[in-house]
């Protein structure tokens, strides 16, 4: 089943060879034949996310995807101040524009949305008109006052990731748990059809966890061994109050044999632990790796450098090269302390399914967050 499994979701995805190309390429290098470019942009909590996917006429029997492109812009829209919204609209704009004009896609073909992490915290600030006033602003400057920007709530996104990145080989028999930076959600579909989603929601993400981890410490002592100390209370809290309670009640134990994680954190983990597999979408590890790994980011940190990592004589200089593009890009994205939070956090969910009586398979996913964007088109397609 473990090697199945891997290669049904390199089969989905074919995003074993995937690369991020510049916004001003004038030629876009196809994979396949008769093929089709579509693209979702995404207003999420840290940015705007642009993803460009190439769909192959076979894609809903093999599976013929491969990213194009695949890049973000940080502008912290839930702080909900005017120079994140201004920004965020700036950016969301902008890569519409390089979607239609630089990627020469449709209109129609290109999907837009607002993430459930920008609607729960809307909602929970009051801030839902600002959400509103920025979609209309965004309309108003693309000129096309018809375009739909739908806000998705959590269960339609959690849904949509599964139906993006799980393949269907293991559609009911798969965990998928998104770590994101407000929150976890995820879910499964426990009847055999895709018509009932069990969600998964759990209030702790990798930049909630390192906030609260640094809130903790006293001015006086921020220094990381502190941090570490805050952290381990942290989430030795959030596991006896929400993550126990979350599993347990998700029912996901008896009914999962897979458990996937994707997410910003997931894709990180998987970089450093493997760097030698740059070409690789879906990374199997055990949970004594992980909780090695998260060990390493507090001990050891110089040595997830890229230049660390790069050592080994074995390696290419097309691999060294390739290593150190993803390795630097991770540790733009994350810094020490927000991956000793997110690593934990991933460490603290995979231990309620390490089990010494029956073993689950453990999957990082690097590039589930254009698993809705499949999913979109997938359904708009083929349903």
């Amino acid at each position: 089943m473990r090697v199945k499994f891997i290669c049904s979701f390199a089969l989905v995805f074919l995003l074993i060879t995937a690369y991020t190309t510049s916004a001003q390429t004038a030629s876009i290098k196809k994979k396949y034949t008769n093929s089709l470019l579509y693209a979702g942009i995404e207003v999420g909590s840290k940015g705007v996310k642009l993803s460009v996917v190439e769909i192959g006429k076979n894609a809903k029997s093999q599976g013929a995807f491969n990213i194009v492109k695949d890049t973000s812009v940080n502008t912290d829209f839930i702080s909900f101040t005017p120079t994140a919204y201004f920004s965020t609209l700036s950016a969301f704009a902008t890569l519409y524009q390089v979607a239609l004009n630089e990627y020469q896609i449709p209109a129609k073909s290109i999907y837009t949305v607002v993430s459930s992490g920008v609607k729960m915290q809307a909602e929970k600030e009051k801030r839902i008109k600002s959400v509103d006033s920025l979609i209309a602003s965004f309309k108003y400057r693309i000129n096309e006052p018809e375009r739909k920007v739908e806000i998705v709530d959590v269960a339609e996104e959690a849904r949509l990731s599964h139906l993006g990145i799980v393949p269907d080989e293991g559609r009911y028999n798969t965990f998928l748990i998104d770590i994101g930076s407000g929150n976890t959600k995820g879910g499964y579909f426990p009847s055999g059809n895709t018509n009932n989603f069990k969600l998964f929601q759990l209030n702790w993400g990798t930049k909630s966890v390192a906030n609260a981890a640094e809130k903790k410490c006293d001015e006086s002592d921020k220094t990381l061994a502190n941090y570490n100390r805050q952290l381990f209370r942290v989430l030795a809290s959030a596991e006896q109050s929400d993550i126990n309670y979350a599993i347990n009640t998700s029912g996901a134990y008896a009914l999962s044999d897979n458990i996937a994680f994707s997410g910003g954190i997931s894709w990180a983990v998987a970089t450093l632990i493997f760097p030698e597999y740059t070409d690789r979408s879906v990374i199997v590890v055990t949970f004594d790796e992980v909780q090695r790994f998260t060990e390493r980011v507090y001990k050891d940190y110089a040595s997830l450098s890229d230049i660390a990592l790069t050592k080994d004589s074995r390696l290419t200089p097309a691999q060294k090269a390739a290593i150190t593009k993803s390795v630097r890009t991770v540790h733009k994205v994350f810094d020490q302390r927000s991956l000793m939070a997110g690593s934990a956090l991933l460490l603290k969910l995979m231990r309620q399914f390490a089990s010494l009586y029956e073993t689950k398979q453990f999957y990082l996913v690097k590039n589930g967050q254009v698993g809705w964007v499949s999913a979109y088109v997938d359904e708009s397609l083929f349903n």
